[in-house]
């Protein structure tokens, strides 16, 4: 019987044949080292899993979920981190690179904060050729990162660790809302929890033009701000004129702007730090 695990880092996997070696590799870099790896295969049709299992017969802490069929994202993950034998749980995505410390440095802080449910940490973004796009900056304390909430996430999603008893007791992620089961579940946590965020950068995250959550930003925008309007009447959030102002003037510009100008116009803001 092997030592039941501290950390399981969830990794929903699917047709990242491209990707998948450095970072999984990334994962069992770590200096932290007493985790398990658990990635889902969401029925890839390239050699995505043949990868995956190769790297299992290297190292036992790696275990494979396959789905028989496309279930998504939100659905692997459930899947996922219900088998997880870990008490924290680390995302992950089979096309990001995780920082050697970041499992340690948020397992550090988890456990001396035992009012914080989630952390994240700044993030590097990177092409497909690991070309440094851009740098994103988050607030390190919880005050500050559910101020910013109404205008973006308070986390990069693949870059947060999260206990798996918060996890369980708000039922995991929602279906049929991709991608934005993520901001929902953060505006549920945080009606209860505390979060935080590391200001070193632990994981680069890889930018995709052609992925499936790029595909149609007005679609996804849209939710969004409906998420963000049913967490506002459902837990009374302060919600402030500059959030309001915001909210509109992006529900606007939907309208009237292309998505590549409205990326590289909301880029530019957060880069500033004038959001």
């Amino acid at each position: 019987m092997t030592r039941k695990p501290l950390i399981s880092v969830v990794m929903p996997a699917y047709n990242a044949e491209k990707f998948a070696t450095k970072s999984i590799q990334s994962v069992l870099d770590q200096t932290f080292k007493n985790f398990e790896l658990i990635i889902i295969d969401d029925a890839s049709t390239d050699k995505t899993l043949e990868i995956i299992k190769n790297f299992q017969k290297r190292d036992p802490r790696i275990k494979i979920i396959k789905n028989n069929t496309n279930l998504k994202i939100a659905q692997s993950l459930n899947i996922g981190i219900g088998s997880a034998r870990a008490n924290y749980i680390a995302r992950m995505d089979i096309d990001d690179l995780a920082h050697p410390q970041r499992l340690e440095l948020q397992y550090k802080l988890l456990m001396k904060n035992p009012k914080v449910a989630v952390v994240g940490s700044n993030i590097i973004i990177i092409d497909e050729h690991d070309t440094v796009i851009l740098k994103r900056d988050y607030p390190t304390d919880s005050k500050e990162l559910k101020k910013i909430w109404f205008r973006y996430s308070p986390f990069a999603h693949p870059a947060i660790m999260i206990r798996k008893s918060v996890f369980k007791e708000f039922g995991g992620y929602k279906l049929g809302i991709y991608p934005c089961e993520d901001i929902d579940l953060w505006f549920e946590i945080g009606s209860k929890y505390e979060f935080a965020s590391i200001s070193k950068p632990l994981l680069k995250y890889r930018f995709n033009a052609e992925s499936s959550s790029h595909a149609d930003l007005k679609a996804i925008e849209i939710l969004t701000l409906k998420i963000r309007l049913n967490a506002l009447k459902k837990y009374k959030y302060h919600f402030t004129f500059f959030d309001f102002l915001y909210n509109l003037i992006q529900f606007v510009t939907l309208w009237i702007f292309p998505s590549r100008i409205r990326i590289w116009f909301y880029n530019f803001l957060r880069s500033n730090k004038y959001i």
